[in-house]
């Protein structure tokens, strides 16, 4: 059954569709620390696998008719492309520079710029419950980080400024392309991806770019099951949901990835970071349940 075929109105549809993505997700950053991999080296074997497993689902999908939803994305769909992989290549190189706790306060003000652009190129009214959440995540966030806060460097920052730049404009982007399927796009980023993270894999790590035993079993779950599922149900969200809260909901990474983290090498994310994450995804709740209130009351 085809995403189309379910049947739930579409805000309820883009909920659904984005918080699976994103839980599929969460487990992104302990993969990237079990792969053990250097950087670049990791975003050649992600870029090229994430473009297989992408094309998988489109041949379950669509069986015949991969070569016609490819076609269908068109100018906005390489666009799209072309902006989710500066995305990924921005956060390796912010993550490269400064501390993670900087990169996840930077890239939390994505849905702020998703808001912003979906208000001024598609006209899209944000409400008054959505800026009161963004707000509310905000400061979930500085708390899940604020031990480590500041610690990084300033070029470092403005990666992971330009990364969240590039999180909400590639929100916008799908949003402004829903009357077609975007999905396609994230195989052709996985391959722009692969293209340009290769010169600097080959010029870093030089004949080791390989892996192996865990390490290579962590490289393929992450590439070829999380990044694909995913970002196809990521990318599918803003087709029925306002772009500023897909990019709300993306959120969740940020808190339930350090779980993943602390479950299984044991890293506690400490105190305050536990409560950031209690009060971003309170904040989550609370928006999607007044949400559907709001609908529900305006129903005749």
């Amino acid at each position: 059954m085809s995403v189309s075929e379910l049947h739930l109105p579409d805000h309820q549809k883009g909920l659904l569709l984005t918080t699976l993505g994103v839980v599929v997700l969460t487990p992104d950053s302990l993969l990237v620390r079990l792969a053990g991999m250097e950087p670049f080296s990791l975003l050649v074997w992600r870029g090229v696998l994430q473009a297989i497993g992408i094309l998988a689902i489109l041949a379950v999908l669509h069986r015949g008719g991969i070569l016609a939803q490819i076609r269908s994305i068109g100018r906005c769909g390489i666009l799209l492309a072309v902006v989710f992989t500066g995305s990924t290549l921005f956060f390796i190189l912010a993550l490269s520079h400064t501390t993670v706790a900087d990169v996840l306060i930077i890239i939390a003000v994505a849905p702020l710029v998703a808001a912003l652009l979906s208000r001024s190129f598609l006209g899209e009214a944000v409400p008054l419950r959505t800026w009161l959440a963004i707000a509310s995540t905000l400061l979930g966030i500085g708390l899940l980080v604020s031990e480590d806060l500041g610690s990084g460097s300033l070029w470092g920052d403005f990666a992971a400024l330009c990364c969240a730049i590039c999180i909400g404009a590639s929100l916008t982007i799908t949003r402004h392309g829903r009357a077609v399927s975007m999905i396609p796009a994230m195989s052709l980023a996985g391959v722009l991806t692969a293209l340009a993270a290769l010169p600097l894999a080959l010029w870093l790590e030089p004949g080791n770019m390989m892996p192996a035993g865990s390490h290579l079993l962590a490289v393929l779950l992450m590439g070829l099951v999380v990044a694909p599922v995913s970002f196809a149900l990521i990318t599918a969200g803003p087709r029925y949901l306002p772009a500023a809260e897909v990019g709300l909901l993306m959120l969740l990474e940020t808190v339930l990835g350090p779980l993943w983290v602390w479950l299984v090498i044991g890293e506690y994310p400490g105190n305050l970071a536990i409560a950031g994450g209690a009060i971003v995804i309170a904040t989550l709740a609370g928006h999607a349940l007044a949400g559907n209130r709001r609908r529900r009351a305006a129903l005749p």
